[in-house]
């Protein structure tokens, strides 16, 4: 079990690093780009980026979903080569084939989404539908290999490009939410083709071996496609939905909220990438049982404790990053950040119902969760504005993880730890609920009263007894260990 651990852990360093960065940069250029973009600017920049993202689950066709669950049914070298160009290939042709009419009709589409005419913002947003939706394979060929260094590279590269492009285009060139979204998806158009040129052998070098045929990887990939658009239509119903009954301003407002929540959607982004092809790995049922579940708890130990950090601290770090007219992005934040959160815990479902290939039961939890969503969004956004949208969000997910579960509980039955679920939400609501309704968002002391609370989640779920005698000896352990090393160096 400790060795599923670490190599989840490694996995999860290397997919975190760019993430880091990239959420690093974001942050600290949020004094730069809320002075130089609008609002509205901001709402038309996040509203095409989610468009991008949910158009291109439906171009996937399922192909990644299929690649990621295939390429471990076979160990056959030149077999797997022959699967990685048969997904490629097939995934080049439906985007471009996406691509070229969404391109034509720019006009026209951009006035549909945006409320306003701005083909040159969509014509960018087609160019990063067409480039994200490549690069995601391109990174699953790494990830399967877990090719962990080369991946932390390109996702660098990719962070460092986008960076300098941006800030030349937005602040040099004048070009607003335009150079934003020019430098987003220009950089990962460059990082796709030094990807694929790198792996140009493997995807174009023909060997003796023969791939599951396509009709195969479409009957598992499709069925995933609905529950997987669903899921992200959440973020795009949000959006489109503060749009047109609050405006765009209130859409940038929402974007910045989400920016903040970037700490979180880290962590839900390396665990999303790393625990794919780990859970898929594991053969032997038992084991998968047990780390499931374990992996499950830690996840939520540390995805819960920065939640707990970020609600505390948001109000703060708004004043801190942006400027007045973005300070009402605070009120979404907590809110934003636990659902980001929850997504998690709903890659850990779609596991369990790929590895017992169920996955046509995903679609009917995820239009739960929608239909949940919606009616609150109706609720909740007219009193309580955009944090009325982060709690139908929050509200949306609840739903589908319960259905997911009792969906799939009978079919590969996860020893879930529910006593230490349970006392992970226990302790850190106690900590951070009512400190953030009682105290001062603003202060030298409010903010160190905050931090420390933050800080003490850890001592708290100690006093009470959270962790198990083994886990408390190996970090005895790694403690010595780290000492050791520490007197040796020194």
């Amino acid at each position: 079990m400790s060795a599923y651990l670490k190599r989840l852990v490694s996995s999860l360093g290397a997919y975190q690093l760019a993430s880091l960065a990239s959420m690093a940069m974001a942050v600290l250029l949020l004094p730069v780009y809320t002075r130089y973009i609008t609002t509205s600017g901001y709402g038309i920049v996040e509203t095409l980026a989610t468009a991008v993202i949910l158009v291109s689950i439906l171009v996937r066709l399922g192909i990644i979903e299929a690649f990621l669950r295939f390429y471990y049914t076979d160990a056959d070298p030149a077999r797997r080569d022959a699967l990685a160009r048969r997904a490629v290939l097939f995934l080049l042709a439906t985007s471009t084939a996406a691509a070229i009419p969404l391109a034509l009709f720019s006009g026209p589409l951009s006035q549909l989404v945006l409320t306003r005419r701005a083909p040159g913002d969509f014509l960018l947003a087609v160019l990063g539908l067409w480039s994200f939706t490549n690069l995601e394979l391109a990174y699953g060929l790494l990830r399967v290999e877990e090719r962990l260094r080369e991946f932390a590279l390109a996702s660098l590269a990719n962070v460092v490009l986008t960076v300098a492009s941006s800030l030349a285009l937005v602040v040099g060139a004048g070009l607003r939410e335009q150079g934003l979204l020019a430098g987003n998806y220009g950089a990962s158009t460059v990082i796709l083709l030094a990807i694929w040129w790198r792996m140009r052998r493997r995807l174009l070098v023909r060997r003796a071996g023969v791939a599951e045929p396509l009709s195969a990887l479409l009957a598992f990939g499709l069925p995933t496609v609905p529950a997987e658009a669903s899921v992200y239509a959440l973020s795009v119903i949000d959006r489109n939905y503060i749009v047109h009954s609050r405006g765009l301003g209130a859409a940038g407002l929402y974007s910045i909220a989400v920016k903040f929540a970037g700490a979180i959607a880290l962590i839900v982004r390396a665990f999303q990438y790393a625990w794919p092809p780990l859970a898929y790995s594991i053969g032997d049922e038992t084991q998968a049982r047990r780390f499931y579940g374990l992996a499950t708890t830690y996840y939520v130990l540390f995805a819960g404790w920065l939640v707990a950090a970020l609600t505390l601290e948001s109000p703060w770090l708004v004043r801190l990053l942006t400027t007045p007219r973005y300070y009402g992005a605070a009120r979404a934040i907590p809110w934003v950040t636990l659902g980001w959160a929850m997504y998690g815990l709903w890659v850990v479902f779609l596991v369990i119902a790929g590895r017992v290939r169920v996955t046509t039961r995903n679609f009917a939890a995820a239009a739960c969760g929608v239909a949940v969503n919606v009616g609150m969004l109706f609720a909740l956004v007219g009193p309580l504005g955009i944090a009325g949208a982060g709690i139908a969000l929050c509200g949306a997910y609840l739903a589908m993880l319960a259905a997911m579960y009792l969906l799939t509980r009978g079919l590969f039955a996860v020893r879930f730890e529910w006593r230490r679920l349970a006392q992970i939400v226990v302790v850190i609501g106690a900590l951070t609920v009512p400190a953030d309704v009682l105290l001062p968002g603003v202060g030298a002391a409010p903010v160190a009263a905050r931090i420390a609370l933050a800080g003490a989640v850890p001592l708290a779920l100690y006093v009470s007894r959270f962790a198990h005698p083994q886990e408390l000896e190996r970090a005895r352990a790694l403690w010595m260990r780290a000492r050791a090393a520490g007197g040796v160096s020194r």
